[in-house]
């Protein structure tokens, strides 16, 4: 267990102390400064690793409950009309304010059981096929898109390799390329692999304070790269994939605050703030002629790297 899991299990015993105090007691005070000072210790500085363990947390904030509260008028649509319909994406329809706008977002689950239907948020080819499908439809009607990218990689099952998983992603990295309308990212955790670069081909970043991007996993780049002489917590510092690393780099272009702990339920504020930043930058990149954006969307990821 590290450093930070420790303190973290501190803190959760100490929130449950806490709930069980009387409000006006001299012990609630007190607790109540501890767990600030805890909280504070525990989140000022935090390492590379540390901020992969935030990302992957259990409690983190999921897709579905952000897309529900961003877009309350949200309606989901299914399928990919070739094989069937993966429940590791939500798509779907929805105003942003007045702006109809496609969303599409990977799921990981918010329990055990939807965690499982879910796949863990690990993409199949029809989940890819399903994202391509809706994008060419918001494409067709001028539709904004946003997608919400939270995956730890596509899923690398012997079903989907036999489906084309390699193909579905290439397609899609070719086509999202290609839209003529405005495509933004949120990165709202874990951006793993070509599952997520599936759904960040687009002309904005946003990236959550704590979540993680990168080509592969910490332990993926420790067994590959080093035959497992190093371990996963020494791979996640060579790695900078985490959000002041990519903004530093240029490959994301902007970074949603989190208060300390990371983002466990989106805050009436948050969803405000990054609502207002969404039609902002959707008005922005609405002005640019679709040849332009096209071509600037090419240039920002041919610098990469």
């Amino acid at each position: 267990m590290s450093k930070l899991e420790e303190n973290q299990l501190k803190i959760s015993e100490l929130e449950q102390v806490i709930l069980s105090l009387d409000p006006e007691s001299k012990e609630f005070k007190e607790k109540s400064k501890e767990l600030n000072k805890l909280k504070k210790d525990t989140y000022s500085n935090l390492t590379h690793w540390d901020r992969v363990l935030i990302a992957r947390g259990q409690n983190r904030l999921k897709a579905v409950p952000l897309v529900r509260k961003l877009f309350p008028t949200f309606i989901e649509l299914h399928g990919d009309q070739l094989f069937s319909d993966d429940q590791s994406i939500v798509a779907g329809l929805a105003f942003l304010g007045d702006i109809p706008v496609t969303v599409l977002a990977q799921a990981k689950g918010t329990d055990f059981n939807d965690s499982i239907r879910r796949n863990f948020g690990m993409t199949s080819p029809e989940g890819f096929r399903k994202t391509l499908r809706l994008a060419k439809e918001a494409e067709k009607f001028n539709r904004p898109i946003i997608t919400v990218v939270d995956t730890s990689g596509a899923y690398p099952g012997k079903g989907a390799e036999e489906r084309g998983q390699a193909r579905a992603i290439a397609t899609n990295l070719m086509e999202f390329s290609k839209l003529s309308v405005p495509v933004i990212a949120i990165v709202l955790s874990e951006g793993g692999s070509g599952g997520a670069l599936a759904l960040t081909v687009s002309d904005y970043i946003f990236m959550f304070e704590n979540a993680v991007y990168s080509v592969l996993s910490p332990e993926g780049f420790s067994s590959i790269l080093f035959k497992n002489r190093i371990s996963a917590e020494e791979a996640a510092n060579i790695m900078k994939l985490t959000s002041h690393d990519l903004k530093e780099m240029g490959i994301v272009d902007e970074i949603i605050n989190e208060p300390l702990g990371g983002i466990k339920a989106p805050s009436d504020e948050l969803i405000n703030d990054l609502r207002l930043k969404l039609i902002n930058k959707i008005n922005e990149l609405s002005k640019l002629d679709k040849d332009e954006l096209i071509e600037k969307r090419y240039n920002k990821f041919r610098c990469i790297g």
